[in-house]
């Protein structure tokens, strides 16, 4: 009988086919395929969503979508917070262990001992499960590119998507915007609309370019359509059209962003103004602003009056995204303001911590287990918040860090943010589980 630990097995198992040096290319995954028979060519209709952020959030406005307008829907996200199975969803249902361990079984039989990536084998079982349960819609995001992703084979979507594109995953994708841009661009496809949300001027003009190459139709945010809140509403409009829609439910400014982009690909694909109103307002996104009022965690920081946050961001542009999330907050109700912060060796905790100079009392670094990269020494943490002009200090783990938090500033806003393995691990704490994220993805 499968269970979490033979998933776990199963995973460790698949990720020893990684090659030493990933170059990313397609002709791995379209081997697999071929010898699993084309799954891809047997999936309902694609909405293909790239982007460096806001991708999860723009996918989990999508699938409550979907689901508003009375579809089964198929959901593709990257990487899990507690469990692999997060990963893939069918027909609404997070898969079970038994149905996930037999499609790796298969995707390891037809690859034999060839290399392929942990990410490409693993979606290629994604793929696998997605042709064989019944589904309306697929909501597919990329993993870290779009051109070469291993998600990026199939002919034509119904609709593609490109979130806001920042600096991330320089070492596979480039030292420029223009040049992640490119990268990430190349899911579009001939024929096929392209929804691109708000962007840098030189990813703008790159998206734009290949759009115009591919003559397909492109809507550009702030020239083809945008979103704003007025009176509790969330506005959006587009051409000669105008909709007044239910304020989303995911915490934050930037969600203004991402719902209006999962707005108007709805749109694109003939969703209704009413299921789009009705998704805003009802979907749920683990990790992103998200309030915790339960588990131990939570139960230290209310002890305290205090209220306890938690966001998975680790890129600059999500620090920024942050920030003036929190600082709306602030505006608010008072509150001192107290980072937990970890970060992964490859992420820039100063640059990170730098945005919440002056609105942030303290913050206090641990780490994390587990991560494709390691996590930074709390003690390197620590050093970054006060290069960036932050006080800091350290704590053993999650529970010292809140406990100290809650009791040198009682009332505090505690955010625990800068790491997506971080989340996970508070999580499994809040739901009594255990982090499983070992392997690479």
């Amino acid at each position: 009988m499968a269970t979490a630990e033979t998933i776990e097995a199963a995973l460790q198992r698949l990720s020893r086919l990684h090659p030493k040096k990933i170059d990313l290319s397609l002709g791995r995954i379209e081997r697999l395929l071929e010898a699993l028979g084309r799954p891809q060519d047997r999936l309902p209709p694609v909405i293909h969503v790239a982007g460096t952020n806001g991708k999860g959030s723009t996918c989990a406005f999508l699938k409550a979508i979907s689901e508003a307008a009375g579809e089964r829907c198929h959901v593709y996200t990257s990487p899990h917070l507690v469990r692999f199975n997060e990963r893939i969803v069918l027909a609404g249902e997070i898969v079970d262990d038994t149905r996930l361990e037999d499609a790796f079984a298969r995707c390891e039989a037809a690859n034999g001992d060839h290399e392929i990536t942990f990410f490409e084998i693993t979606t290629a079982a994604a793929f696998l499960l997605f042709s064989e349960v019944p589904a309306d819609r697929l909501i597919l995001e990329t993993g870290l590119g779009g051109r070469v992703d291993a998600t990026n084979v199939l002919p034509k979507p119904q609709c593609t998507v490109i979130t806001p594109i920042s600096l991330d995953h320089q070492a596979f994708l480039g030292d420029t915007i223009r040049e992640i841009a490119a990268e990430k661009a190349g899911i579009i496809k001939q024929g096929v609309p392209v929804i691109v949300g708000p962007q840098p001027h030189p990813a703008e003009n790159v998206i734009y370019d290949v759009s115009l190459r591919l003559e397909t139709t492109v809507q550009m945010w702030g020239q083809d359509f945008r979103a704003y809140t007025e009176h509790g509403r969330l506005v959006f409009e587009a051409e000669d059209e105008l909709w007044d829609l239910n304020p989303p439910s995911l915490a934050g400014s930037h969600q203004i962003i991402n719902a209006g982009v999962a707005a108007a690909a709805a749109r694109a694909c003939g969703y209704s103004q009413q299921a789009v109103s009705a998704g805003l307002e009802t979907a749920r996104w683990p990790a992103r602003l998200q309030r915790l009022t339960e588990g131990p965690l939570a139960d230290i920081v209310s002890e305290g009056e205090g209220a306890l946050w938690l966001d998975g961001g680790h890129n600059l542009s999500a620090a920024e995204s942050l920030a003036a999330s929190l600082g709306e907050m602030e505006a608010g109700r008072e509150r001192p303001l107290v980072l937990v912060c970890a970060f992964s060796n490859n992420k820039d905790a100063q640059g990170f911590l730098g945005y919440f100079e002056g609105l942030a009392a303290r913050v206090i670094a641990i780490d994390f287990q587990g991560g494709r990269e390691g996590a930074q020494t709390p003690g390197a943490v620590a050093e970054a918040a006060r290069r960036a002009g932050l006080p800091a200090q350290t704590a053993s783990d999650l529970t010292e860090a809140v406990r100290d938090a809650i009791s040198d500033y009682p009332g505090a806003r505690v955010v625990i943010c800068g790491s997506l393995y971080l989340a996970g691990e508070v999580l499994a704490l809040s739901e009594g589980g255990v982090a499983v994220q070992s392997t690479p993805g």
